[in-house]
């Protein structure tokens, strides 16, 4: 598969090594070969099977939008950008691309999110919840994508709606708790992610399986057919 990557960060470049190694040709564009998505046109996605987007809330809906009008496939691992997700869906849905985002590629935060979803039966049994998600400084959104889908978990199975609260701080991957409270014990919840390693991996295998596939697909509703 012919693989494009968006973005030269840490999860960018790591995304490319692991595409290469599972056999794929990959090119990177990072802001430099790619301001205002101008690099992203029908002819030079002509040959590309897959975009990969990690790079920036402010640049990914013209790189989303840019990969509908040529009709080429897309995978966003980037966060940030949700208050437009149903404007996105609905232009998705009118083309002809396959599209697939997530707020996490792990399929370890993937398990958690639906332990989780299962933890939520204790707001209904006089448990207090709280959210509590750890980054990197150089992190620009907060709450985390990641946060914001496990809020919308836990209100979807229990209809309360809990207060995240975000650091950010030294190099920290990722770190995402959810603790439920009451007057006789403590639950805890925690995914903390050791390397970058489980979003590339996880990025990848959804551009694998997105290959031949048209609409719009959200990870958290389609890794475990990986």
């Amino acid at each position: 598969m012919n693989i494009l990557i968006l973005g030269r960060g840490k999860t960018g470049s790591l995304v490319a090594d692991v595409a290469r190694q599972r056999g794929h040709q990959v090119n990177v564009f990072g802001s430099a070969e790619n301001p205002k998505a101008s690099a992203l046109t029908a002819g030079k996605l002509a040959s590309v099977d897959t975009v990969i987007d990690f790079t920036n809330s402010l640049a990914v809906l013209e790189h989303i939008e840019a990969c509908i009008a040529a009709g080429t496939n897309i995978v966003v691992g980037t966060t940030g950008w949700y208050t437009e997700l149903a404007r996105v869906r609905k232009t998705v849905e009118q083309s002809e691309i396959g599209f697939l985002y997530g707020a996490n590629f792990s399929i370890g935060v993937n398990l958690f999110f639906d332990v989780a979803r299962g933890a939520a039966a204790a707001l209904q049994h006089q448990y207090f919840g709280q959210i509590f998600e750890r980054h990197h400084v150089e992190k620009k959104d907060a709450p985390s994508g990641t946060a914001l889908t496990l809020q919308e978990i836990i209100e979807n199975a229990s209809g309360a709606e809990l207060e995240i609260t975000s650091f950010r701080e030294g190099d920290v991957v990722g770190m995402h708790e959810l603790v439920l409270d009451s007057p006789s014990d403590t639950i805890y919840l925690c995914h903390d992610a050791k390397s970058r390693r489980g979003f590339a991996d996880g990025a990848v295998r959804a551009a694998e399986w997105l290959v031949g596939k048209k609409g719009f697909f959200d990870f958290k509703d389609v890794w475990r057919q990986l």
